[in-house]
């Protein structure tokens, strides 16, 4: 029996097993699990082999309580891994860390939104670290600097890969961290000190209120590795950290070929194949049943068979610049109309600073566009961070050749969209913005399948009209439409880049519940609010 544990509710307890006999291959011999029951719930829990004769398992208690465990090995006859028992005493949670106080992000009843376990809204505000395990961003100072900064300024989620990595040819030396790679070339054997390494990171990340997105590998890996070796690894990546407040990312770029590859057609059609039964061994082994996406080349929906085997829907909608807005558009409109219902946001779109073009005001456009047409969040990037630059080692070529920019990440870190989509995450989130629906009729003119550059509108009728106008307002030539005749609102335009407000006073609406919007204050891009209590707003969580 172990020792009895005190603990904490959302906060993993760990335990430690000693092997009581020697394998020569411990991570493919071997699978341990622990079975935790408590509070009316089971969890059956893998452990990971981490190194020696050491087997580890961690478990986050969903509520207080006491939980008693007993594990299960697959060779019964090791007592010092099978059959051990122990007890968590498990508190509350006292801090302020919004991941433990309100719980890990699960999928909102409506199917369109996120929030915590104890049902508080949660806005996916997304940043782009694919390479922050590697040990060009150093631990401590970097990953603390850039997660430090990334929370101030509003983001709730890192994407970030499990060391197996795009842009990249296995073993890559840009790929290691401080302890190599996570596995040998034949992927047959794990390294348990590089997640040792990589375990630092996802707690400092968890620590500092950011959801670690975990992206299992890029899509490609699938036919290298093939499908039984990529249930192995994301039973390890479950094990490790599952019991943090995670969402899993089955792959990146799920259904793309290697970039060199000679049999892209098998290849897109085999990783299709092998991305849905991952899909199914994932919800059948993770017990604490974590949010899971894809991200795809295009549509998440279209990397699987089976869309339901995912809890929301990422997109990828191009690097064009400005050209990509209108299709982007349009694909956040289908998708979020689509079937079966799920939160649906862009997870890859214009990294800042990228090509020609991928300047804040798209970054302004995308989100306001996306969001008031129904996304439940956004994801940034910004060119420099996703590949992590550095001064004196910047990224350099990709594997076919070409080079994407080599800003280093803590310049990156400065470009002004991040600044500007956390402000507008704290804009939204002075009203009901889970509540909010997409309301074109609202607005005209609008956006629409003829001009996406048009005004998005959204809000809750009788309360709040967000509307987003983009297109420029010649001579006062933008109506805001269908307004309650026994409604009174007050409006003002807020600037999206600084977020200073320019107060429009009361809305006194035409006979036909019209309202003319008077000329902007500048000829540029701005929001347009109209709210029956300015002074009522809600604070930002």
């Amino acid at each position: 029996m172990h020792a009895r544990r005190d603990g904490t509710r959302h906060v993993p307890a760990e335990w430690t097993f000693l092997s009581g006999r020697k394998y020569a291959d411990p991570f493919n011999e071997v699978e341990l699990d622990a079975v935790f029951t408590g509070g009316g719930g089971t969890w059956r829990v893998p452990a990971f082999w981490a190194g020696s004769n050491r087997w580890r398992v961690r478990f986050a208690p969903p509520a207080p309580g006491t939980y008693r465990f007993r594990t299960e090995c697959s060779v019964s006859s090791d007592r010092g891994l099978h059959g051990r028992e122990g007890v968590l005493e498990a508190a509350g949670y006292e801090g302020d860390n919004p991941l433990l106080k309100h719980g890990p992000v699960e999928i909102a009843p409506d199917r369109r939104h996120f929030e915590h376990a104890d049902g508080t809204p949660f806005f996916w505000l997304g940043d782009t670290w694919w390479m922050g395990l590697t040990k060009r961003l150093r631990w401590p100072v970097d990953v603390r600097r850039l997660a430090a900064d990334r929370a101030a300024k509003g983001f709730t989620v890192v994407q970030i890969v499990a060391g197996l990595y795009p842009d990249m040819d296995w073993h890559d030396p840009r790929g290691a961290n401080e302890a190599g790679f996570p596995y040998d070339k034949e992927f047959t054997r794990v390294n348990p000190a590089y997640f040792d390494k990589a375990d630092r990171r996802i707690q400092h990340l968890v620590d500092s209120g950011l959801m670690p997105c975990i992206v299992a590998c890029w899509g490609y890996f699938l036919p290298w590795m093939g499908v039984p070796k990529l249930k192995r690894h994301w039973r390890y990546l479950i094990a490790r950290w599952g019991a943090h407040p995670v969402a899993w990312c089955l792959a990146g770029e799920a259904k793309m070929p290697y970039y060199l590859s000679t049999n892209e057609d098998r290849e897109r059609e085999q990783q299709l194949e092998g991305w849905t039964e991952i899909a199914r061994y994932v919800r059948a082994t993770d017990p604490m049943h974590r949010p899971i996406t894809i991200h795809p080349t295009d549509r998440g929906r279209e990397q699987v068979k089976d869309a339901s085997l995912l809890d929301f829907e990422m997109l990828q909608t191009g690097h064009g610049g400005y050209d990509s807005i209108p299709p982007s558009m349009a694909t956040v409109i289908g998708q979020c109309a689509s079937a079966p219902a799920m939160p649906v946001l862009i997870g890859e779109l214009n990294y800042e600073g990228f090509l020609h073009g991928n300047y804040d005001e798209v970054q302004r456009m995308a989100f306001w566009g996306s969001v008031l047409s129904g996304a439940a969040g956004f994801t940034y990037g910004a060119n420099g961070i996703w590949q992590a630059n550095t001064r004196r080692r910047p990224y350099g070529p990709s594997p076919h050749g070409n080079t994407w920019g080599n800003r280093p990440w803590d310049e990156a870190m400065h470009l002004p969209g991040a600044s500007q989509l956390g402000l507008a995450r704290r804009l939204l989130q002075r009203y009901r913005w889970w509540a909010f629906d997409p309301h074109p009729e609202w607005v005209e003119p609008a956006a629409g399948k003829e001009n996406r550059w048009l005004p998005y509108a959204a809000g809750i009728p009788r309360e709040v009209r967000v509307i987003y106008t983009y297109h420029i307002v010649w001579r006062r030539s933008v109506r805001v439409k269908g307004i309650e005749p026994d409604v009174r609102y007050s409006a003002c335009f807020i600037d999206p880049s600084s977020g200073k407000e320019h107060a429009l006073g009361p809305v006194k609406p035409e006979p036909d519940g019209s309202w003319l919007v008077p000329q902007q204050p500048e000829m540029r891009d701005w929001l347009l609010v109209l709210t029956t209590d300015c002074s009522r707003r809600r604070p930002a969580e």
